[in-house]
């Protein structure tokens, strides 16, 4: 019996020394980490969500153009039928005895003839607005159908931009959880330790941009205004006076330089002309990711000034990177 005691024993020992070991719980740091990435992938869905918006702000204006057309060519048709039923009535007390007999009970041919004339360019005019009619009822069939594709092209659009904000603030509300799991003094601790690295952040960012000269152009004007937004914070879709995204910050800066551009990165970089990495200068815009979602102004000496993320504020940062976003170009204006 012992010896089944001590064989089943060490058959026990040796299953769990086989188990995997289990997973440690991650450190604050750790957490911190995964949080930021967290908060980076919001950012850039809140980005792609800022282009759903463009989009669906086009195809508003494609679609009231359209309504407003076709509201001009249905009273425009309306017109040409009121026309032809008064040229039909007048043709019809005008002709109802015949060509035929009118000029032989006239008493004046001449004046017939004159008057017969007068009546075919009357007809003339009713098949001329017939025509009219109909190639306005072929328009505004046409366009109905275009109405029509591009409202089911709007609520689908619509639909896109909800689950895009909606993925977005998934990301922000993983990030509390795990922020959550941390014990309160672990809490604390990285909320003191984030004060303080945005608090030097901000110093540092004062420092360089009291260092900017300024200048006239388009660049340099925005990219003042820009600077005069540092330590305000980064909420998606602000375009100020104290909240910003990325594109929202850039749009209202080059606004302010008599510049209009969407609020959107993506669409921002058709503007202006490119600029390789190697030849920007201050005031250039840069953009990151592929697909593009971040965008920042260069200020110089491999710096930007961007709105960076959710729990960020207005800052200057390194121009290469922008973390696991590579750079892609630069435009200027």
């Amino acid at each position: 019996p012992m010896r089944k005691l001590f064989s089943l024993t060490a058959s026990v020992a040796l299953a769990l020394s086989l188990l995997p070991p289990a997973s440690a719980a991650p450190t604050a740091a750790q957490v911190q980490k995964q949080v930021n990435e967290l908060r980076d992938e919001a950012a850039s869905k809140y980005e792609a969500a800022n282009g759903i918006k463009y989009q669906i702000s086009k195809l508003q204006r494609e679609l009231n153009g359209l309504k407003a057309g076709e509201a001009a060519a249905n009273a425009k048709a309306a017109g040409l039928k009121s026309d032809i039923s008064k040229m039909a009535v007048e043709n019809y007390k005008n002709g109802g005895l015949g060509n035929g007999l009118e000029l032989m009970l006239s008493r004046d041919p001449a004046k017939y003839l004159s008057d017969a004339s007068m009546l075919d360019i009357l007809a003339q005019r009713y098949a001329t607005k017939l025509r009219q009619l109909n190639t306005y009822k072929q328009g505004l069939q046409s366009s109905q159908l275009v109405v029509s594709d591009r409202a089911a092209q709007l609520k689908a659009a619509q639909i896109r931009l909800q689950k895009q904000v909606a993925a977005a603030n998934a990301a922000l509300k993983k990030a509390e959880k795990l922020l959550a799991s941390l014990k309160a003094e672990e809490r604390a601790r990285l909320a003191a330790a984030d004060d303080a690295e945005q608090a030097k952040i901000l110093a540092e960012s004062k420092r360089l941009a009291a260092l900017y000269a300024g200048g006239s152009t388009k660049g340099a004007i925005a990219l003042r205004y820009a600077l005069d937004q540092l330590g305000d914070i980064y909420v998606w879709a602000g375009a100020g006076p104290t909240k910003w995204d990325c594109s929202g910050l850039t749009m209202r800066a080059f606004q302010k330089a008599g510049v209009s551009m969407p609020h959107f990165a993506a669409a921002q970089y058709r503007f202006g002309k490119s600029v390789p990495y190697s030849a920007i200068a201050p005031g250039d815009l840069l953009f990151f990711g592929s697909p593009i979602s971040h965008v920042g102004i260069y200020l110089g000496h491999g710096k930007m000034v961007h709105a960076p993320r959710p729990g960020k504020k207005v800052e200057i940062a390194p121009s290469s990177r922008l973390g696991y976003k590579r750079f892609v170009g630069a435009r200027r204006l």
